[in-house]
């Protein structure tokens, strides 16, 4: 099987409208930004997004808002984004904010195929709202479902063309979980090897489960929010 796409746009060519996608990324790191940029050009619509945060306004994902594409989003800061703000607060998207450690796990939980579990995050707060709470110990916990999607957007700084990945530093946030919980992975990478030019123990994502890899057209890596120090 051929996993390597000629382009972005070929990588996303089938995604139809109305599914539910994962986008990989911490802030403005390592985001699948060419991936999603197909995304906006291909005009999916009524997308249902889990991420940990939307990217800010007018770059990444954030494009993807300002088209009109996304129904609703499922993640864990809402950040530096004042359009998804705007819209959450007049009711035009819905949005399901979930303590950060928790969102993880939920994703993790969904490749790992475990359907559910207990944690005791948000327990005595709104997030506990209707779901079920049992004692472990003399401890209230919360019951949470697993996270899957069709399809995983994830970037990795270098790939080989069987779908192995190896990510640097806080790009490894989300994007290897991520990957193991959608039906159909795509992972951008900037380096596109052989799999003999990959070192097996540096491999974080093993490419059973990658469907899909494309080298990245064109990398901005901009940064949310820019602090310097004076002199």
């Amino acid at each position: 099987m051929n996993k390597v796409f000629p382009s972005s746009d070929a990588a996303v060519a089938d995604m139809p409208d109305g599914v539910t996608v994962m986008l990989g990324g911490f802030g403005l790191a390592g985001i699948p930004e060419n991936l999603i940029r197909a995304v906006v050009r291909k005009g999916v619509h009524h997308i249902h997004t889990i991420s940990n945060n939307l990217g800010v306004d007018g770059v990444g994902s954030g494009v993807m808002l300002e088209k009109g594409q996304i129904d609703s989003h499922v993640g864990s800061y809402a950040g530096e984004n004042k359009l998804l703000e705007s819209l959450v607060l007049s009711g035009k998207l819905k949005m399901t904010l979930i303590p950060q450690g928790t969102l993880a796990e939920r994703i993790r939980a969904g490749g790992a195929g475990i359907p559910a579990f207990f944690t005791p995050a948000g327990v005595g707060t709104v997030v506990a709202e209707g779901k079920e709470i049992r004692e472990f110990d003399g401890r209230s916990y919360l019951l949470e479902r697993a996270l899957k999607a069709d399809y995983a957007l994830v970037k990795a700084w270098r790939g080989d063309t069987l779908g192995n990945l190896v990510y640097r530093k806080t790009a490894q946030n989300f994007n290897p979980m991520m990957a193991a919980a959608a039906k159909i992975t795509i992972a951008e990478v900037e380096e596109l090897v052989e799999p003999r030019f990959i070192d097996p123990d540096a491999v974080r994502t093993p490419g059973i489960y990658v469907q899909r890899i494309v080298k990245g057209e064109m990398y901005e890596k901009k940064i949310e929010r820019r602090t310097l120090r004076t002199a």
